[in-house]
């Protein structure tokens, strides 16, 4: 299993990602030409892992403020700690991997700069798949 699934697994979004969408019922024939299911509401762009119209996102911040309890973890802005605070490998080498995962272009031996761009990618990949997540973390 990939990195960034666990990761939406743990936040209760594993459930409603990509096999949701696929697993829709064909609409009805009307008589009219099928429909090819790559557009959504009003004609929007939707993507496999787009939340199902109707279904309440998930608050990121919320679950992981109350999975923070007492301990010293700055999810908000550390990769490491947010993979620490869902119990999943914060190694460099997971690290890396993830970052093959969402498809990173730097040298992953700027960690520095690899967690940064991890972190921000990761908060814009939970909104896509149904997470709520504070504006502040998608900039």
């Amino acid at each position: 299993m990939s990195l960034f699934r666990s990761i939406l697994e743990k936040l209760g979004l594993g459930s409603h990602a990509a096999p949701s969408a696929e697993a829709a019922p064909a609409p009805q024939n009307t008589g009219t030409a099928p429909t090819t299911g790559t557009t959504g509401t009003a004609g929007a762009p939707q993507t496999s892992g787009a939340a199902p119209a109707g279904m309440s996102q998930v608050d990121v911040a919320q679950h992981l403020d109350s999975l923070s309890g007492a301990q010293q973890l700055n999810w908000r802005t550390s990769i490491v700690d947010l993979l620490k605070l869902l119990g999943l490998d914060s190694s460099l080498a997971s690290r890396k991997e993830l970052a093959t995962e969402l498809h990173y272009t730097g040298s992953t031996d700027d960690s520095a700069a690899m967690n940064t761009w991890l972190h921000a990618q990761v908060m814009k990949k939970l909104a896509e798949n149904g997470g709520k997540v504070p504006a502040d973390l998608l900039n």
